[in-house]
């Protein structure tokens, strides 16, 4: 009870906390495909599968980050790292290789269902999305 008590009031704020670091987490998991903060460069060709999801890491989650047009960012973001895990990680097999844990797609999965989670929350305070609601 009592720490429910003192965490309860803190839920927006940790919450916006979680937006900013989950966004900025997924900005460096897109630019290190293309080589950058001393990742090795995903051999890539331009506008191939992986190339656009690099992109989308990259764009939808500064767009997180700073909270402009979360819903649909994180939604495309979520849905994205869905295709990663199913298609890259899991490949649909049966057995050991089902579990994360042995197809190496724990990071795409928390990522995928907590960018959901932003989508459905919504951006939140400490956002761009907030102030401009608060302007209109």
């Amino acid at each position: 009870m009592f720490l429910s008590r003192f965490l309860s009031p803190q839920t927006e704020r940790v919450y916006a906390a979680l937006r900013i670091v989950v966004g900025f987490l997924m900005v460096v998991h897109g630019a290190q495909k293309f080589g950058f903060l001393g990742a090795p460069p995903v051999p890539l060709a331009a506008f191939s599968q992986i190339w656009f999801g690099g992109i989308i890491e990259i764009v939808g989650g500064l767009l997180v980050l700073v909270g402009l047009l979360t819903v649909p960012a994180a939604f495309l973001v979520s849905g994205t790292m869905a295709v990663a895990y199913t298609q890259f990680h899991w490949k649909l097999q049966i057995g050991v290789a089902t579990f994360p844990s042995k197809n190496g797609g724990e990071l795409a999965l928390v990522f995928a269902f907590v960018f959901l989670f932003i989508a459905c929350r919504g951006a939140g305070i400490a956002s761009v999305d907030a102030a401009l609601a608060r302007r209109r």
